[in-house]
């Protein structure tokens, strides 16, 4: 009967794979409950709730899911905005916790309406304008804890008080970080058994207790089971609505963009398919659940995915096991905990927030189209200190505005653009017939229609997915893609490193100039296309491609 239900072969590696998660969300979900401003109980819970219940009720085998930087950062915001309406954090926590559940709820609804199917359309350059200033927005938050010291709630306040870091710092708190990203870097060199984080946090911990180092500490963890918590929820001013709306709906969208970019890496190493409208509901009922105990939202997290799946973890209990791992330690060992420094926290958070800024877009930035760079570096500053929900409302607009005038240009140019862009492979064009009847089942050709942009990018990837791996040649004719935007670029370059793992050579013919000139910038053309897998003409590629088969 249970086997209906539970392949018992994979209990082994979901109960490792599930606890070696648990290990690496431990310190994280310390960290990042600090970081919100509620608290390192707060974060605990969160991970509890929203590791069990999305594993339970998700549409991914394998999700580990947690409070992660970019909710976190969001929920900070969030909750400094309550304070400063209400005066207390006690005060604050109807509204905090009712943005939460609505968050939860949108998500949920999300699932039911098939939303994730829109989520894809996010141009790349407000993805990763918004991810890097996330990313900031950690380093920066960080900074004064990691030197002992109080810090403010925003970005722009905290560089206003900058010059106390120098006058104030205390220098065991400023040790005692060096020495957490330090071993936070090096342990792995060692071993990877073992999370350095974890190392690093339990390291960094016994040093500062058994030197008896002067410097902040987290305090206090209640241990036992947490509370229902949602009691105020009903007495929320009306004049609060507002602000619980907008951000409700910020984090819902966030969480969704952070648990299916996880959920497609999940695929990838499992060689599995999520669902990504049941990933959504999961993620919903596990972050309402987890404000009725008064913990932060959370999402798919990537790096404790990846772990729990390299350890064995293949089915939903791995995830759920590593939730019910954060349990048994807030049940057994929540008053060991107060003994954490937050420079030791913060020591942990800083190398994640350097992990979140999307380096690959930035160092890029001169080479892209101007129009994404414009995006991707708005923004960035937008994020960062300004209104995260602006952010991305003005980066989409202003994406969607540029390429209509991009579209207007080419169209100007007499070049031929089509309402979207388009790809098929079914069947051969007429100068293509002879040489498909006598090596179809070795060589896939697939025609590229229009401007390769972000409204287009998921489903060519998704088409170029389903290709059988044991062809030996992929060509794309380029012949009418007169234009190609960031995100088709990087979409372009992830689908010619993965058909190149899978040994298979990747021509391009007819590349425009534009297009050719994107590629050759960010290195694709040579790097991953030599040149002489370039060609004018479909013919060239035909006799070259004769002559590399009869080899």
């Amino acid at each position: 009967m249970l086997s209906k239900f539970y392949n018992i072969k994979n209990l082994k590696g979901d109960f490792t794979g599930g606890l070696v998660a648990g290990v690496v969300a431990l310190p994280l979900a310390l960290a990042f409950g600090v970081q919100s401003g509620m608290g390192a109980t707060a974060g605990l819970y969160g991970a509890i709730a929203v590791g069990v219940f999305a594993a339970l009720f998700g549409g991914t085998q394998t999700q580990a899911s947690g409070p992660t930087g970019p909710m976190t950062v969001v929920s900070a915001t969030l909750v400094a905005i309550a304070i400063d309406m209400t005066g207390s954090l006690q005060n604050a926590m109807p509204i905090i916790l009712l943005t939460f559940l609505l968050g939860g709820l949108f998500q949920v609804i999300f699932g039911f309406l098939n939303i994730a199917s829109y989520v894809k359309y996010f141009p790349y350059p407000v993805v990763s304008g918004f991810m890097s200033g996330v990313g900031l927005i950690i380093v920066i938050l960080q900074l004064f804890p990691f030197a002992g010291l109080n810090s403010a709630k925003s970005t722009v306040a905290i560089l206003q008080d900058f010059p106390r870091l120098f006058s104030e710092t205390n220098l065991y708190a400023l040790l005692l970080g060096g020495i957490t990203i330090f071993i936070y870097f090096i342990f792995p060199k060692i071993t990877k058994a073992i999370p350095s984080a974890l190392v690093a946090l339990i390291g960094a911990t016994l040093i500062a207790y058994f030197t008896k180092m002067d410097v902040p500490l987290i305090g206090e963890i209640p241990s036992g089971l947490p509370s229902f918590q949602l009691g105020g929820i009903l007495e929320v001013d009306a004049s609060a609505y507002s602000t619980i709306i907008e951000y409700a709906i910020v984090l819902a969208v966030l969480g969704s963009i952070d648990s299916l970019l996880t959920s497609v890496i999940a695929d990838n190493m499992t060689k599995t398919k999520h669902n990504s409208n049941r990933e959504l509901i999961g993620q919903g009922i596990g972050n309402m659940l987890a404000a009725a105990i008064g913990g932060i939202p959370g999402a798919g997290a990537t790096k404790g995915t990846v772990v729990n799946i390299n350890a064995g973890g293949a089915s939903k209990l791995s995830g759920i096991l590593h939730g019910l791992f954060l349990l048994a330690v807030l049940l057994g060992l929540g008053q060991l905990a107060a003994h954490i420094p937050l420079c030791v926290l913060a020591g942990l958070l800083i190398p994640i927030g350097f992990k979140i800024i999307d380096f690959k877009g930035l160092k890029h930035l001169l080479k892209v189209p101007r129009a994404d760079a414009i995006v991707l570096v708005l923004v960035l500053l937008i994020t960062t200190f300004g209104s995260l929900i602006q952010a991305v409302g003005i980066g989409v607009a202003l994406a969607c505005l540029l390429f209509m005038k991009k579209s207007g240009d080419i169209s100007e140019q007499g070049m031929e653009v089509g309402a979207v862009a388009d790809i098929d492979g079914s069947k051969p064009w007429q100068d293509e017939i002879e040489f498909y009847e006598k090596y179809k089942d070795k060589v896939i050709i697939k025609h590229l229609y229009g401007a390769l942009f972000f409204g287009f990018t998921s489903y060519f990837k998704d088409q170029i997915q389903t290709l059988p791996k044991e062809i030996n040649a992929v060509i794309f004719r380029m012949d009418r893609v007169p234009y190609i935007d960031q995100s088709g670029l990087y979409a372009l370059e992830d689908i010619i490193f993965d058909l190149r793992a899978e040994n298979i050579e990747v021509l391009l013919v007819g590349l425009k100039e534009q297009p050719t000139d994107m590629l050759k910038a960010v290195d694709v053309i040579p790097d991953l296309v030599p040149e002489n897998d370039l060609f004018d003409d479909i013919d060239n590629a035909f006799e070259y491609l004769k002559n590399t088969l009869k080899g």
